[in-house]
């Protein structure tokens, strides 16, 4: 019996092994029919069509992107690919994971669900519990428990039991599948034997009756479970059979009371963490709407942990316990559980760990989501899947938090158990913060078992499993996605895939595995891309581009996996891919055109000599001979076959690549040179283009001929001789050519080889007639100046630097010498370029090589020969060179100045200048030298101001500049004028006046002088009125349009000549501004008046010539209104600057003719102008009436324009938009006059109540005794009275009266504190004023600004005033003292008592009264916020 048992238990846990499903699908579900009386499992498990296609038809079952339903066993269902019924949701699959979880529906147990719900009357699905079984709770009480092949096993309970306990809210199973928990919406607990289908235990008072179960849960311990209701409580149930009784014991481990515990889970142990310390401790994890604890079951009771939870008040606590691999270090790897835990978007990860005989909690991560979460699990010990409140499945990795999948599952239609949260079955007798919390409580509609995800929907059950990699990359190929299938698989490969599930082994292992699988995949992207995904019809540029995108990714991945397998890259590549891409020429060409970016980029460097003959063929038939060149000296030596390569070469004339075969495959560095000197010589010596014909040059040290094409043409020939340039430079600096370095072993040899070939006296095969150094002479002729700079540059290296080096290099010298000077063949500038080399190569090697005295003459006769205009800045700095370097000391120093002016060699005359100090002289060479022009200023500027210059040198630099001041001036004016402005401020007068004979010098100088303002403010200097009129009168003649900014910007000039200036020479607008800045408006406006009358005269003759419309008179119309426009607006801001200043009748008399001026042309040609025309004019004219509104009376403006024949005639909707806009602007300006009001009105207001608080506050003397004569106030004589200040100090009247506390001013007494006056005058500060009323009662009080005045005694010494100097003093300070804020505030609300009265001549009267303080010209009215009110 015992093994049958085993059997069958193993059997049921292999079911569940996806690894063991091949051989189910659905049609295993029918059952065979039964004899015997039907009961209720058999007629829940006959076979329905309608349930099953209820499935597809009537549920809107969730599918993924294969579209999979299946059961919770069977492979070949799990991988169908049956289309559902579509719909579209917010499935999001990135690209680098691909699809992650297969989503599935139990068809089976959700069938069967549904006909139990119709047929027996046992109601929708409400819990759900999985382990090797699956058991579904209903709402009628009924717990279906379906085997791993979703067939019906018992039907527990009876719906007669459902009516009186309620339904049934949640389930558990214990470890070995033997016992099933189940609590009820009632609160009852009932356990049943799985293996029998019997009930064991009733449990009705394991906790308070009245509370619905929401979580019940088995621990590791068969005989141990907790509970939690819907009061909050979480309680221990203990179970123990005595005596043949089974019983259970209840212990409450948290009360509701407390905070009401939502969500439980134990630590459950698993197979792979038997040994692990944590068993033999039972944890218990719970939560709270705030709190989050783990508590100790065993071996006793134990808080262990805390941490608080905030969240949304519609938002539950979730749990998730995992074992997980920690890395400690690189060597160590422990697997301790970790707890997931959060409420609303927050996730924390706490690592519970078991040290020292202690459990210790370690904070792990916290997460942020951008979502709610509802239900969280792990699917293994990297990835979590969490539920938000919209119903979608996210998938996270938990290390990187990177989100890799999400998936609707709207359609599941989600069990939620709120009414079990809100307790509907007792009475609801709930707290209303559960009762919101648990709208969205699935705590028992979502469950794992074995990294599989359940899902209790109201119709049907859902299952979610992660593929594995292998799944996934399938997937991706069933729906011909190739490219994204190669790309996750090179993710496994090189181990950046998240959720991988199914690769086992060490790494070796995994990655060889993945390995052969890209091997396979990539075997059938290229026979599908040959075949079916091959265009099958179309231009040849179609064919082309596929080819060219299928290539690449072959080449991609062979380069991939030839990381670690260079051969096997090879033999994939170049082997079975290359041969079928051969059986099409179009694929075949494509292919290897592809390789070339691979090639240059050196990440292909290997090619099978078969594909490398082909790649070159290929490329020599289509011409793109420099691109096999080019790719040849990135190859491999060793996998070419040279002799082709070679042969080729020469033919063809692939220089780089021939020099390269010979250095990497040969190791020989010389015979490429000398057989490429003699190809240059020979093409040198012709002279003349060549043509194709062969010429056959044999090598006496080689045995083997090479058919050698010289180049065809100059441009050929330079090209040849600029490679051997580098080629040689490259050698001699220790370089390979064309890249990368010589081997270190090697480079001493290679340069010495390379300097005796250059320099050999005779080739190997000379002829009798043959000029000794060949090749040196070859190269000198070809580019004698480039040859000489890879000299110059061969001779820095350090071997030159030893004794041998300089031997060497004066031999190289002496020969350049007898090569170029003492014979014939070169021209003047090549021996010119010599001697340039030899003056640079004596000045930086100290004179270490020797020369010829008649030669070094003729080398500085050269240098500074004035005819030769060629390289004129290199023969400068060899000479300058070999000046600083001391090889000229032996020169004449006038000889050589008078050289170098002629040769116009400004900076070696600069240099001995400087040594004579001939500072002014080098200002005249910084003058000649066009390229150092520009720093002539900087120099001048050095010269009067740094230290080290004398007073004679400064002086003679200044008349010098004062020479040159016009070649300044016309290299940069601004700079002119900013050094004259800090150096020669003192001439500026004297240099006006030299320059006033050449007016357009003159005024470029001022402009770059008045321009300079940054300059003029840090460092300001006084400018001469003179001096600015001028430079307007200039201004005047040469650029008029900036007359007025410079008026407006500038007061430096005085008026009457200025006004004088600017009359003379007709500039209307700067003498309007002017004529207005002194005071005559009337004669401004007449001014700009006139101008506008004449462009308003031009307008209307334009306008009454232009007949024909044609677009050029329409232009020159529109120019003309923008004149008129630009004028009028010059006058409008004329009279609105100075309208405030004049009585109504002087506004009015500018404003009107203004008007009058706008409606004329109006009045006159009315009946000759268009309707356009006439629009323009009324535009101009509303411009005007819109700007004097706020000047001149409204009525005034109306009657005037409604005299005007252009207005007084016609309908009213011509002057609508006039009368419209004047309306508008009464209104805003009554408006603000109200607004204004209300806020003084207010502000007078809170300044009365600020007053009034402060007289009516209560003061408190300081002492009871009197401050002068020391007299308790209980004695005061009844005639006799006190007065208190705000200081605190008190007196009686007739005492503060006699020490002159009291005066009189204007009849009024003026009290003031005896002591704190006294203070004052000692500190000998007389800040503050003292504002007192006092009045004869004995409680008399005095405001007194000053406050925690000190008291001091009084001396019979001190100074006071007499009363007569007291009230001299205050009526002077009456005097010069401002309106008081009161006063203004009084007098501006005076006026607004005459709003209401229609009547605004009075509100007038008032203002214009000569009484008012609001008509002193002095009047300043500053407006601020009142301070807050507390």
């Amino acid at each position: 019996m015992a093994k049958v048992k085993q059997d069958e238990a193993q059997g049921l846990a292999e079911g569940l092994g996806l690894d063991e499903m091949e051989q189910l699908d659905d049609s295993e579900f029918d059952l065979p029919e039964v004899m015997a009386t039907p009961s209720l499992e058999s007629i829940l498990n006959e076979p329905d069509d309608d349930s099953f296609n209820l499935d597809e038809q009537n549920l809107d079952i969730f599918q993924d992107a294969s579209g999979e339903t299946a059961s919770l066993v069977s492979l070949e269902s799990l991988a169908s690919d049956k289309p559902l019924v579509p719909k579209k949701k917010a499935h999001i699959q990135y690209a680098s994971h691909g699809s992650i979880l297969r989503h599935v529906v139990l068809k089976g147990v959700s069938a069967q669900v549904m006909s139990a719900a119709d047929r027996v009357d046992a109601g929708m699905p409400t819990a759900m519990a999985v382990s090797h079984l699956i058991a579904v709770g209903t709402s009628h009480g009924l717990i279906l428990v379906f085997d791993p092949k979703q067939v019906l096993k018992w039907c527990l309970g009876s719906t007669a039991v459902g009516a009186q306990y309620g339904a049934v809210s949640a389930l558990s199973i214990n470890h070995d599948c033997t016992r099933l928990l189940s609590g009820f919406a009632k609160g009852q607990i009932t356990m049943w034997d799985l293996t029998a289908g019997k009930l064991l235990r009733t449990i009705t008072d394991a906790h308070p009756p009245g509370t619905a179960v929401l979580h019940i849960k088995f621990t590791d311990d068969p005989t141990l479970a907790v509970c939690c209701d819907s009061g909050g409580s979480v309680f221990e149930l203990s179970f123990k059979r005595l005596m043949g009784m089974r019983t259970c014991e209840s212990r409450c481990l948290f009360s509701g009371a407390r905070g009401e515990v939502t969500a439980i889970e134990p630590l459950l142990s698993t197979d792979s963490v038997q040994d692990h310390p944590m068993k033999e401790v039972s944890l218990l994890a719970m939560a709270s709407l705030s709190k989050m604890l783990i508590v100790s079951l065993k071996p006793h009771l134990k808080v262990l942990f805390a941490h608080p939870l905030k969240g949304e008040p519609t938002t539950l606590p979730v749990l998730a316990w995992q074992f997980v691999m920690i890395q400690i270090s690189d060597t160590t790897r422990i697997v301790d559980p970790v707890i997931a835990f959060g409420r609303g978007n927050k996730l924390f990860f706490f690592q519970v760990s078991y040290q020292e005989d202690e459990i210790k909690f370690s904070a792990l991560q916290k997460m942020e989501l951008q979502y709610v979460i509802i239900a969280v699990t792990w699917v293994n010990s990297r990835t979590l899947v969490l539920v938000d409140a919209h119903e979608k499945v996210h998938v996270l990795d938990v290390r990187t938090e990177e989100e890799l999948e999400v998936i609707d599952i709207s359609d599941v239609q989600l069990v939620y158990a709120s009414s079990f949260f809100k307790s509907l079955a007792t009475g609801g007798n709930v707290s209303k913060a559960l009762a919101l919390a648990g709208e969205r409580a699935c705590y028992n509609s979502v469950v794992s078992f074995s990294n599989q995800l359940l899902y209790l929907g109201t119709k049907s059950i859902h299952v979610m499993t992660i593929r594995t990699w292998m799944e996934r990359i399938d997937l991706l190929v069933k729906q011909n996605k190739y490219i994204e299938a190669l790309a996750m698989a090179e993710s496994f490969y090189m181990g950046r895939a998240r959720a991988v599930v199914g690769l086992h082994g060490g790494s070796e292992k995994r990655t060889q595995i993945i390995a052969d699988k890209m091997l396979d995949l990539l075997l059938t992207y290229v026979d599908v891309s040959m075949t079916t995904q091959c265009p099958a019809s179309g231009k040849i540029e179609v064919l082309v581009e596929h080819y060219q995108t299928v290539v690449p990714v072959c080449v991609d991945y062979c380069l991939l996996l030839g990381r670690r397998n260079a051969t096997l890259m090879k033999d994939i590549l170049f082997g079975g891919i290359y041969d079928r891409f051969c059986q099409d020429p179009i694929a075949r060409g494509v292919f290897l055109e592809c390789l070339e970016p691979y090639i240059l980029n050196d990440n292909l460097r290997s090619v099978t000599p078969q594909v490398m003959k082909d790649f070159m063929e290929h490329y020599q038939h289509k011409g793109l001979l420099q691109n096999i060149e080019a790719c040849i000296v990135h190859m491999d030596v060793a996998n070419l076959d040279v002799h082709q390569v070679v042969v080729m070469c020469w033919l063809h004339g692939l220089y780089d690549a021939l020099i390269y075969i010979y250095n990497k495959g040969m190791q020989d560095y010389i015979t490429p040179l000398e057989e490429l000197l003699r190809v240059l010589q020979s093409a040198i010596k012709s002279s003349k283009q060549l043509t194709d014909d062969q010429t056959f040059l044999a090598a006496t040290q080689r045995d083997r001929l090479f058919k050698l094409k010289l180049p065809k043409c100059k441009k050929q020939t330079i090209k040849l001789g600029n490679k051997l340039l580098v080629y040689i430079s490259c050698c001699l600096a220790g370089r390979a050519y064309p890249l990368g370095d010589i081997p270190p072993t090697l480079v001493d040899t290679v340069k010495s080889e390379v300097f005796k070939c250059v320099t050999t006296l005779h080739t190997k095969d000379a002829s009798e007639g043959e000029q000794t150094y060949p090749y040196l002479r070859t190269l000198l002729q070809f580019d004698t100046r480039e040859f000489l700079n890879v000299l110059a540059l061969a001779f820095e290296e350090p071997e030159f630097n030893t004794e041998d080096g300089m031997r060497q290099r004066q031999r190289i010298v002496d020969i350049l010498l007898q090569v170029m000077v003492e014979s014939v063949g070169f021209t003047p500038t090549q021996v010119g370029c010599l001697f340039t080399f030899l003056a640079r190569q004596m000045a930086r090697h100290e004179n270490s090589i020797l020369v010829n005295r008649l030669l070094f003459e003729q080398v500085l006769e050269f240098l500074a020969s004035p005819e030769d205009d060629s390289r004129h800045e290199e023969r400068q700095q060899a000479l300058l060179e070999l000046l600083n370097a001391g090889g000229l000391q032996q020169v004449d120093e006038e000889k050589l100045l008078s050289l170098a002016e002629n040769a116009r060699f400004y900076r070696v005359c600069e240099l001995m200048y400087e040594k004579r100090r001939d500072f002014d002289k080098i200002l005249a060479c910084y003058l000649r030298d066009a390229a150092r022009r520009q720093q002539v200023f900087s120099f001048i500027h050095t010269v009067m101001t740094a230290y080290g210059y004398s007073n004679e040198e400064r002086n003679a630099v200044h008349r010098e500049a004062m020479t040159q001041l016009e070649d300044l001036v016309s290299i940069n004016s601004k700079k002119t004028a900013q050094l004259v402005i800090t150096d020669f401020s003192h001439s500026l007068t004297e240099i006006v006046s030299k320059l006033d004979p050449q007016p357009v010098v003159l005024y470029d100088f001022l402009q770059g002088m008045f321009d300079s303002k940054e300059q003029m403010m840090k460092d300001p200097v006084s400018t001469e009125p003179s001096v600015t009129e001028k430079y307007i009168d200039l201004m005047c003649k040469y650029n008029p349009q900036g007359v007025m900014a410079f008026l407006k910007n500038n007061d430096t000039y005085r008026l009457e000549e200025t006004l004088q200036i600017c009359r003379k020479h007709k500039s209307l607008e700067a003498t309007a501004y002017l004529l207005e800045k002194a005071g005559d408006v009337q004669g401004a406006f007449n001014i700009m008046k006139e101008t506008l009358v004449n462009k308003v005269k031009a307008l209307s003759q334009l306008m009454l010539s232009d007949s024909s419309n044609t677009p050029t008179q329409d232009s020159q119309t529109q120019v003309a209104v923008s004149s008129v426009q630009t004028i009028l607006l010059v006058i409008i801001q004329i009279l609105q600057r100075n309208s405030g200043k004049m009585k109504e009748e002087e506004r009015e008399a500018l404003w009107f003719p203004l008007m009058e001026v706008m409606l004329a042309p109006q009045r006159k040609h009315r009946d000759s102008l268009s309707q356009e025309q006439i629009q323009a004019y009324k535009d101009l004219t509303r411009h005007v009436l819109n700007s004097m509104m706020g000047y001149i009376a409204l009525p005034a403006i109306l009657q005037k324009i409604m005299q005007d024949p252009a207005y007084n005639t016609g309908k009213f909707g011509e002057i609508r938009e006039l009368l419209l806009g004047m309306l508008d602007t009464y209104n805003y300006e009554q408006t603000l006059l109200k607004t204004t009001n209300s806020l003084l009105s207010h502000d007078l207001h809170w300044s009365l109540c600020n007053l009034k608080a402060a007289v009516n506050k209560g003061l408190v003397p300081r002492q009871e005794d009197c401050g002068v004569c020391g007299q308790h106030f209980s004695t005061t004589e009844e005639q006799d009275s006190v007065i208190v200040f705000s200081c605190g100090h008190a007196y009686h009247t007739s005492c503060l009266q006699s020490v002159g506390g009291c005066h009189m001013i204007q009849g009024t007494p003026n009290w003031k504190c005896s002591l704190c006056n006294v203070a004052r005058r000692e500190a000998k500060t007389g800040r503050g004023r003292t504002l007192s009323w006092s009045s004869a009662s004995a409680a008399s009080k005095q405001v007194e600004p000053i406050l925690g005045a000190v008291s001091h005694p009084r001396s019979d010494d001190d100074t006071r005033l007499s009363p007569q100097q007291e009230l001299s003093y205050a009526q002077f300070q009456k005097s010069f003292r401002g309106p008081s804020r009161m006063a203004i505030l009084a007098e501006l609300k005076r006026a607004t008592k005459y709003e209401s009265s229609g009547k605004p001549q009075d509100q007038k009267k008032i203002f214009s009264s000569s009484s008012s303080i609001l008509q002193n010209e002095n009047f300043q009215l500053k407006v601020a916020a009142p301070p807050v009110i507390e």
